[in-house]
C-alpha cells in the first residue's frame, strides 16, 4: 500500500483524510475495551468490574512507557521519510525495534515481579484484590504483542500509512469481543475470561502486522548494511522517544495515582469510575488521534523544510478540533444517565450517580485535552519533546494535587476529584499557547 505524502496538497484534506482511518482504528480500541468493561459489568458484578477497571489503569500505565518510545520514534521516521534520506530511515527502524523490545521483555519481567506491591500501591481493597490480581497475571502477558503492533502501526503511519493498522486493529476488536462473550458467558471463566480474551487478540494484531509489513513493505525492510548500532542515530532516538515516553509516562503515572486515591472510596466509586472513564476516553478518542496524525504531517513537512505550511496547519487543526469537541461535549453531557446505564443493572443506582457526576464535569471541558493533544504533537514533530513533557507535567500535576486536596475536603469529596481533570487541562493549554506565540518565530525548519 503507498506511502501518503503530507507535504503538498490541500492541509484540511489530507489532514482529515490521512487522521480518519487513525480515528477510526482508536475508536474501534475504545470500542472493544468498552464492550470488555460492559460484559464484566453486567455478567459478573460491581466488584468484578472495579477490578477490571482498577487494573486497566495500570495496564495503561505499563504499556505507554512502550507506546511512547514506539509514537517517539515515529517521529524519527517521518523526519527520515519527509528528507528521503533511506539509510538513516532503515538505521533508525533497526535500532529502535531492538531498543524497544528490549524495554518491554524488561517491563513485562518486572511487572510480574512486582505483582503483590503493585496492589498494595493501588490501595485495592480486599473484596477487589483477588479479582484484580486474577486478571492482572492473565493481562500481563499481552505486553510483548503491544509492542509489536505499536511498532509497526506508528512504523507505516509515519510514512503516510493509516489504513492497514486500523485493519488489523478492527480484526482484533471484532476477536476480542467474540472471545469476551464466549469465555465469560460461555466457559464462565470470569475476570480470567476478560484477559484471556485480550490478549489472544493482541497478539493477532501484533504477529499480523508484523507480517504484513514484512510482506508488504520491501523498502521499509532493513538491508544488511544498515544492521548497525549508530550511536548518533541512537542519541536521536533516545532524544525523541525518551521524552515522549517520559511524557506519556508521567501522565499515566499521575493517572493511576489518582486511581489509587479513586481505590480508597471503595468499591462503588471503583466501578463508576471504570465505567465512566471508558465512555471518556471514547468520546475524546478521535481527537486525539487528530493530533497524533497532526504529529505526522508537522513532522513530515518539517523534514521537507515547509515551515509556513505547518503554520497554516496549526490554525487548521485547532478549527477542527474545536468543533468536534463542542459537538461531543454537548452528546457526553446530555447522554451522562443512559451511557452510564449501559454497563450495569438498574440495581447500581449509587455506581450510576457517581459516574453521571463525573461525565457531566469532564464533558464540558473537552476542547481543552483536545488542544492539548494537538500541542503534544506538534512540539514532538518538531523535535522539542521536552515542551510536552512540561505540558504534562503541569497537566498532570495539578491533577493530582488538586485531587488529594480537594477530596478530603468533606464538603467536596469524590467530586474533588473530578474537578481537578479539566483544571489541569486548562493550565496546560495556557502554558502550551504562551510558549508558541513567543517562540514561534524562533522555531525555524531545521531541514
Amino acid at each position: 500500500m503507498a506511502s501518503y505524502d503530507l507535504t503538498q496538497g490541500s492541509i484540511m484534506g489530507k489532514l482529515l483524510k490521512f487522521a480518519f482511518p487513525i480515528m477510526v482504528g482508536n475508536l474501534l480500541q475504545q470500542l472493544y475495551n468498552i464492550v470488555d468493561t460492559l460484559i464484566v459489568g453486567r455478567y459478573l458484578g460491581e466488584n468484578a468490574l472495579a477490578a477490571v477497571g482498577s487494573a486497566y489503569t495500570l495496564m495503561v500505565f505499563i504499556t505507554s512507557i512502550i507506546i511512547g518510545l514506539c509514537m517517539g520514534s515515529s517521529a524519527f521516521f517521518s523526519m527520515q521519510f519527509g528528507s528521503r534520506n533511506q539509510d538513516r530511515l532503515e538505521k533508525g527502524i533497526f535500532i529502535a525495534f531492538v531498543a524497544i523490545g528490549g524495554v518491554a521483555l524488561v517491563l513485562n519481567v518486572i511487572v510480574y515481579a512486582g505483582m503483590e506491591g503493585i496492589l498494595i500501591f493501588l490501595r485495592v481493597p480486599e473484596e477487589v484484590a483477588p479479582l484484580m490480581r486474577e486478571y492482572l497475571m492473565w493481562i500481563f502477558a499481552g505486553v510483548l504483542a503491544v509492542f509489536l503492533y505499536n511498532f509497526v502501526g506508528n512504523l507505516l503511519r509515519s510514512v503516510g500509512n493509516s489504513v492497514v493498522p486500523l485493519l488489523f486493529l478492527g480484526i482484533s476488536a471484532v476477536m476480542n469481543i467474540a472471545l469476551d462473550i464466549f469465555f465469560i458467558r460461555g466457559l464462565l471463566w470470569g475476570v480470567a475470561g476478560a484477559a484471556i480474551a485480550t490478549v489472544i487478540s493482541q497478539y493477532v494484531a501484533g504477529i499480523g502486522i508484523l507480517v504484513y509489513y514484512a510482506a508488504h513493505y520491501p523498502e521499509l525492510r532493513v538491508t544488511g548494511k544498515n544492521r548497525v548500532w549508530d550511536m548518533r542515530i541512537l542519541g536521536e532516538l533516545v532524544g525523541l522517544s525518551t521524552l515522549t515516553c517520559l511524557q506519556q509516562s508521567i501522565m499515566n503515572f499521575g493517572i493511576l495515582m489518582v486511581q489509587g486515591l479513586v481505590n480508597s472510596f471503595g468499591p462503588v466509586v471503583m466501578a463508576a469510575f471504570a465505567a465512566a472513564v471508558k465512555i471518556d476516553s471514547f468520546a475524546y478518542a478521535p481527537v486525539q488521534d487528530f493530533g497524533n496524525a497532526f504529529s505526522t504531517y508537522v513532522a513530515q513537512n518539517y523534514g521537507a523544510g515547509k515551515e509556513e505550511r505547518i503554520r497554516k496547519g496549526m490554525r487548521d487543526a485547532v478549527a477542527g478540533a474545536f468543533v468536534f469537541c463542542l459537538i461531543i461535549s454537548v452528546l457526553v453531557v446530555a447522554f451522562a444517565r443512559p451511557l452510564m446505564g449501559l454497563f450495569l443493572n438498574e440495581e447500581s443506582v449509587e455506581v450510576i450517580a457517581v459516574g453521571v457526576g463525573y461525565l457531566r464535569i469532564e464533558g464540558i471541558f473537552y476542547f481543552g485535552i483536545g488542544l492539548l493533544f494537538l500541542f503534544y504533537g506538534y512540539y514532538r514533530a518538531i523535535h522539542r519533546p521536552g515542551i510536552s513533557v512540561v505540558l504534562t507535567v503541569v497537566s498532570l500535576g495539578t491533577r493530582v494535587l488538586l485531587a488529594y486536596v480537594l477530596s478530603g475536603v468533606e464538603q467536596i469529596g469524590v467530586t474533588g476529584i473530578w474537578m481537578s481533570v479539566p483544571i489541569g487541562w486548562i493550565l496546560a493549554d495556557l502554558t502550551g499557547m504562551w510558549y508558541y506565540w513567543r517562540c514561534r518565530r524562533k522555531m525555524r525548519v531545521e531541514g
